[in-house]
């Protein structure tokens, strides 16, 4: 499952998520995440440990390579002009081949990270590849930590933009397209499409490979705020979102089927399969390291719905507590 942020559109509002959840990420089956973007602190934190292991790494090195010349060459053979050869190719391995073999391999932890708790995704919540660990690791060396071009001016400017950064992105981050999160968030609760029992049978036979992330989203912001819509917006709503999600589902529903008992059967189910999806990857991750299996956190928030309807919803007065009734899509 990848995590998306949600698409923007004109009249759309921002999304809102739980407390303290600032990373923009959408989940499969349409919940917004309840996950913090790392700031400045815990970053920095990470960074120390990663200093530590690699001074730990370059001793490693230092006394590997020190035996294996004296062994082929003997002592006293090598011109100084190769040693200080050997010590950049050192120097790269540590401060670049570091981070950039953990990065890649190990889901965009690093040892620091992992001891934080902070992990490296793309832009889009997917997963960081090569390219996207080399450039920020690039970057970080040459202007941020240890900054070969003007340190103490880079410094500033990386600590500046961390700090003025909406997600906490540093420069190595603005040019890979990468984003660092909190890895273990609280969990949230938030409303959860609960299946019409008449229709799970013909729900699992839907086919929802063309239902994308922004659609599911829109039919469960609608379906959580129902109570805050008078009669005629939430019917007007309602119809315009089954259209849309009809038109990109098969089989088609029951003949006489309410489109709320459509929708929330076709959110539900979507929701199932990912749950299902995300379990059996999480027994695989619990069976080789117990501790990473901990589910990631969802969290409430009621967002903008789609533009389809954002007009007629700002135009209608909000009736707060109305009740379900006939054309309601509770």
């Amino acid at each position: 499952m990848t995590a998306q942020p949600p698409r923007s559109a004109p009249g759309r509002r921002p999304a809102m998520v739980g407390y303290g959840a600032d990373a923009g990420l959408v989940s499969g089956e349409a919940v917004e995440l309840d996950i913090r973007a790392a700031r400045l602190g815990s970053r920095v934190l990470a960074l120390l440990v990663d200093i530590l292991t690699q001074f730990a790494l370059a001793v490693i090195l230092v006394t590997c390579a020190g035996i294996l010349l004296t062994s082929l060459v003997g002592p006293g053979a090598l011109d100084g002009a190769v040693l200080r050869g050997l010590q950049t190719v050192g120097v790269v391995l540590v401060l670049v081949g570091y981070p950039v073999l953990f990065e890649t391999l190990n889901s965009g932890r690093t040892v620091g990270k992992l001891a934080v708790g902070l992990r490296v995704v793309r832009a889009d919540g997917g997963r960081v590849g090569f390219r996207q660990a080399l450039t920020r690791s690039l970057v970080g060396v040459a202007v941020e930590w240890p900054g070969l071009v003007l340190p103490l001016l880079t410094w500033a400017v990386g600590v500046t933009v961390m700090l003025t950064d909406p997600r906490g992105r540093r420069l190595g981050d603005l040019a890979a397209g990468t984003l660092v999160i909190h890895d273990r968030s609280p969990a949230g609760t938030g409303y959860l499409p609960t299946m019409v029992p008449p229709l799970a049978g013909w729900a699992a036979t839907l086919d929802l490979t063309r239902l994308d992330d922004g659609l599911a989203l829109a039919v469960r912001q609608l379906l959580s705020r129902t109570g805050t819509l008078t009669r005629d917006a939430r019917r007007q709503l309602t119809r315009s979102l089954w259209a849309e999600v009809a038109a990109v589902t098969s089989p088609p529903p029951p003949p006489g089927l309410p489109e709320w008992a459509y929708l929330a059967a076709v959110l539900a189910e979507r929701h199932a399969r990912a749950r299902r999806r995300l379990a059996r990857t999480r027994s695989v991750t619990s069976a080789l390291w117990p501790e990473l299996g901990a589910a990631p956190a969802e969290a409430p928030g009621p967002a903008a719905v789609r533009p389809a309807a954002a007009a007629l919803v700002a135009a209608q007065p909000a009736v707060a507590g109305s009740g379900t009734s006939n054309g309601s899509t509770r």
